[in-house]
């Protein structure tokens, strides 16, 4: 690499770690790390990736220390905690708005900043401690995590990305208020626009997690060291309860860990200069985000994604290349239907067991820390792409409901043309519209729907995505303990429902 002339300020990602926090019996809750000391543990590792002297040489370079926003603890400014710990002083904190896809947008937008010479060196950190939160919550000792705390008046810092409510009102009252309860209705709508039946279809999603918790058990960042058959995916069991249809325990993320990662972006020239060795260097080839229209209410269907397939089509096309030139994928795995709709989106058979569309195992089994899965999921694609020198990797990121994109084309090589951070956004805003339909009375048709369960695995709650006979959406709620059987076993998806003022829905 050192023979080829480069631009000076090209983009790289010079060092990425990873660290794990398993549950140990032998330590205390209290003595446990708590999320911006995971953060910290990982730009060490990043820094010692980097070769050790010269990973630091850029930790205290760095200008810009970008946080994704944890959910396990509410930290003013987590960054400064960070930099603390770090004893270094970036100019610029940062935290980003919530969304799994924050990791590749902000990777992304930091690459472009550094191309374009406004900076020189970015750290990018994220952890969670769930796991640990809980544990201390359900303690009947009631051990108290004296975590870290900024008093009023810290300054806050930078914001990466916007806050925005994710549903309406409307959709809020009748349930979609968790992606638990969000992503099964795409997955249902997907089942009936292929016409599957609903055995078939369960059998199916239960090979393709299988295949992802394979992955997850060789990975030794993963929170989950477990392979698990079809069959243990699939057969509801007291620890695999069923969640909300169709998707049991096993095939949702798992947000209850500890875990977190790191990385170290700069110019090559910064990369050189602190010493970092060529062959540790990973290139951003190109990257894009878009929007899916933002409400569930207003998606033309709910078994698609315009954003996700502009964006993949638009990083390919920014790049040069075409799927067939990609060497490894890591397509957002929050539930079976997100890597469905990205598969779909590329072109490429979900169910083709040579191609792995995952690189660490998921968020289900490698682990779901809250905003920041998408960092780890680089950090194991830049090892994967320094070891096969010239490989191409694609990673996608997904913020809340199937609602923000982005994807980022990574490499061990520099790409054919220079760093591009495109937006499709125009291309999606163009796409077809529904009109809400908060007024719906009457007869209606059943578009998709879940059927909610509670803690000890019981059917609690129908939500009913609806159209009524001018083909505006509405939403529904049924209760009936027959129906809610019923929907599990015989197909929902296109049977003529009627609609009460009051949300009630009653299923012919």
């Amino acid at each position: 690499m050192a023979a080829v002339a480069l631009d000076p300020r090209t983009p790289v990602l010079a060092g990425a770690g990873q660290v794990l926090q398993p549950p140990d019996p032998d330590v205390e809750l209290t003595e446990r790390a708590e999320p911006v000391g995971l953060m910290a543990g990982a730009l060490e590792e990043a820094a010692r990736d980097c070769g050790g002297a010269p990973g630091r040489r850029l930790l205290e370079q760095a200008r810009s220390l970008r946080i994704m926003v944890p959910l396990s603890w509410s930290y003013i400014d987590p960054a400064a905690l960070v930099a603390e710990r770090l004893g270094i002083a970036p100019a610029e904190h940062a935290l980003t708005a919530i969304g799994g896809n924050g990791p590749q947008t902000v990777a992304a937008a930091t690459a472009a900043e550094i191309a374009a010479g406004t900076l020189d060196v970015a750290l990018v950190a994220g952890a969670e401690c769930t796991w640990t939160r809980l544990a201390a919550r359900r303690d009947p000792a009631r051990p108290v995590l004296s975590w870290a705390t900024q008093p009023a008046g810290t300054t806050a810092p930078v914001m990466l990305g916007t806050e925005r409510a994710p549903v309406t009102d409307t959709e809020l009252a009748r349930g979609l208020d968790r992606p638990r309860n969000v992503f099964p209705l795409f997955e249902n709508a997907r089942r009936a626009a292929s016409g599957e039946s609903i055995d078939a279809h369960q059998a199916r999603l239960a090979r393709l997690w299988a295949r992802f918790s394979e992955v997850a058990a060789s990975n030794p960042y993963a929170w989950s060291a477990t392979a698990y058959t079809p069959e243990e995916i699939e057969t509801i069991a007291p620890d695999n309860r069923m969640i909300a249809f169709p998707y049991p325990k096993r095939m949702n993320a798992n947000d209850r860990v500890d875990m977190g990662a790191a990385l170290i972006l700069c110019s090559l020239e910064a990369a050189r200069q602190a010493g970092v060795a060529d062959d540790n260097l990973v290139f951003p080839v190109a990257a894009a985000d878009a929007n899916d229209h933002w409400f569930l209410s207003h998606r033309r269907d709910l078994h698609s994604s315009p954003a996700l397939a502009a964006t993949t089509s638009a990083v390919l096309e920014a790049a040069a290349s075409g799927v067939d030139d990609i060497d490894h994928l890591d397509l957002y795995s929050c539930f079976p239907c997100a890597v469905q709709l990205a598969a779909t989106a590329l072109g490429i058979d979900v169910d083709d067991p040579d191609r792995p569309l995952t690189v660490t195992g998921g968020l289900g089994f490698a682990g779901g820390p809250g905003n920041n899965y998408v960092t780890h999921s680089l950090a194991t694609m830049a090892g994967l792409l320094r070891a096969q020198p010239g490989a191409m990797g694609l990673v996608t990121g997904l913020g809340w409901y199937v609602t923000k994109h982005s994807a980022g084309l990574w490499s061990s090589a520099p790409g054919r043309a220079p760093f591009r951070h495109v937006s499709p956004q125009a291309q999606v805003d163009a796409t077809e519209q529904r009109t809400p339909a908060t007024d719906a009375e009457g007869d209606v048709t059943v578009e998709t729907y879940t059927v909610v369960h509670d803690r000890v695995g019981e059917p609690s709650l129908g939500i009913v995505a609806l159209l009524d006979d001018e083909g505006r959406r509405a939403w529904g709620n049924t209760t009936d303990a027959d129906t809610l059987v019923e929907l599990e076993v015989r197909e929902g998806c296109g049977r003529l429902a009627k609609l009460h003022a009051d949300g009630r829905v009653d299923l012919r």
